[in-house]
């Protein structure tokens, strides 16, 4: 983490000191902290103000639980409480913040990947850094730590001696992947895909893929753009992003060779076995494993290996990290309902690109009984939500899927598909979770496989839970 002393701190965050803090101006800071009810140990406190809450009424309880410093608003009237405290005056706390973290990193000699993209851009971080770390010291971001503030406590917690972070970059509207990778300054940058997730926000894909590009206009001089070439809008775009011609652009795909290029051996319920061409030379010997299922998880490993061989990497090395993946929470998750049948938990969040995907691979499984599909709404698509949630549905094959179990407003439209070609006894709406569970355990088999997928909002996550108590 972050290791500076008062007055390094004051000049990279743009702050003046107060007496206090001057009289500190040489004391050691480590690390930085924003919730004053976990432990704030030598570290700078950072005041964040929100719709419903002002962090500088805390900054007291930062201090009493050990912060050796805080960030303040300027001309913000300093309480008698305070008095005394060293503070660092700013003109806001947020830009306070990212300054800081902008000005760590132009410090650091660490490689800089920033990942973004509609769907996978988590998958495709905690591949790269799995494959990295086979030769490097990695550091990555976090959970969900991918926003505004998330990315900025994300470089902060690096430490100097990392030699390749890998930073999730997320968004719902135009602007916010640029202020970030102007934050991170990627070396590479990579764009999983774009799909229909913030369609409310952006209009179109076509926003979508302008919004996703933004990542270009902070890539650093003779870097790399890694983009989906199965994306024509991305391929487009590109061409037309800011710096186009200072960075060098790669693309990653299954459907095209033209780029780095991977093809599909086998895929089961657990992993997922495919080949890796370079875009020069022959195609790598051996195949190459994930410990995840679906041909879109495949497109995510292309990525990462091509970041691995950017960065220097052996493919034999490339292929040990790919191999010892771990993803983050509910990212497609194989665990067993209580009779034993397999779910598949991927949960974290979806889109129409991203269900449609699940349920094609769903349907490619074999050796199961039946296969179930339990959808929740999708959130934040505009005014065309009804119409994607019917086409959704309307992708299940009634020779692959046996049923389709659905909950949420939204999610009518994805039953009113689902029945036009499974028919009505199989694709069925539920008020709430708790009458589906019912139902479904009321039928599953042992034998049987389960697909639970849905918006973060939705908290399909609960379904599993109650899958496997039983």
């Amino acid at each position: 983490m972050i290791r500076r002393t008062t007055v390094q701190l004051a000049a990279m965050c743009g702050a003046e000191m107060n007496e206090a803090a001057a009289r500190r101006a040489d004391a050691v800071i480590c690390g930085v902290a924003t919730d004053s009810r976990r432990p704030a140990e030598g570290r700078l406190f950072i005041p964040l103000s929100g719709e419903r809450f002002d962090a500088h009424d805390y900054v007291g309880d930062a201090f009493a639980g050990g912060a050796a410093a805080s960030l303040w608003q300027a001309g913000r009237p300093v309480p008698e409480a305070l008095a005394g405290r060293p503070l660092l005056l700013v003109d806001d706390t947020l830009a306070a913040l990212q300054r800081l973290a902008a000005a760590y990193r132009g410090q650091l000699p660490a490689t800089v990947i920033g990942i973004t993209g509609s769907n996978g851009k988590t998958s495709t971080k905690d591949m790269t850094a799995s494959v990295l770390a086979r030769r490097l010291r990695v550091h990555k971001t976090e959970g969900n730590l991918n926003n505004h503030i998330g990315l900025p406590l994300s470089i902060l917690a690096m430490d100097e001696n990392t030699e390749a972070a890998v930073l999730e970059m997320g968004m719902s509207g135009f602007g916010e992947i640029e202020r970030l990778t102007r934050i991170a300054r990627p070396d590479v940058a990579v764009i999983t895909n774009i799909g229909d997730a913030h369609l409310l926000q952006l209009g179109s894909r076509e926003g979508i893929a302008k919004a996703k590009l933004e990542i270009a206009a902070g890539l650093k001089e003779g870097g790399v753009l890694l983009i989906n070439g199965d994306e024509p809008l991305l391929r487009e775009g590109a061409k037309r992003a800011e710096g186009y011609g200072k960075w060098r652009l790669e693309t990653f795909a299954l459907g095209r060779e033209d780029g780095w290029s991977a093809k599909l051996l086998a895929a089961t319920a657990k992993e997922s076995a495919f080949t890796i061409r370079p875009p020069e030379g022959p195609e790598w010997p051996g195949e190459f494993r994930v410990p995840v299922p679906g041909r879109h998880n495949v497109a995510n490993a292309l990525a990462a290996a091509a970041v691995g061989a950017l960065l220097g990497l052996d493919p034999e090395s490339i292929r040990q990290g790919l191999g010892a993946v771990k993803l983050s929470a509910m990212r497609l998750e194989t665990t067993h309902a209580a009779n034993g049948a397999v779910v598949l938990n991927d949960t974290y969040n979806a889109s129409p690109a991203s269900v449609k995907a699940m349920i094609a691979f769903v349907g490619e499984l074999t050796g199961y009984r039946r296969k179930w599909l339990v959808l929740g709404d999708m959130l934040e698509l505009g005014p065309d939500e009804n119409r994607l949630h019917y086409e959704t549905g309307a992708a299940a094959n009634p020779d692959r899927i046996h049923a389709v179990l659905a909950v949420g407003e939204r999610s009518k439209h994805t039953v009113r598909g689902a029945a036009e070609r499974l028919g009505p006894e199989r694709a069925i709406h539920f008020a709430d979770k708790d009458a589906l569970v019912r139902r479904l355990l009321a039928e599953l088999a042992p034998d049987d496989l389960v697909l639970v997928k849905g918006s973060r909002g939705m908290r399909m996550e609960e379904v599993v839970h109650a899958l496997v108590r039983g």
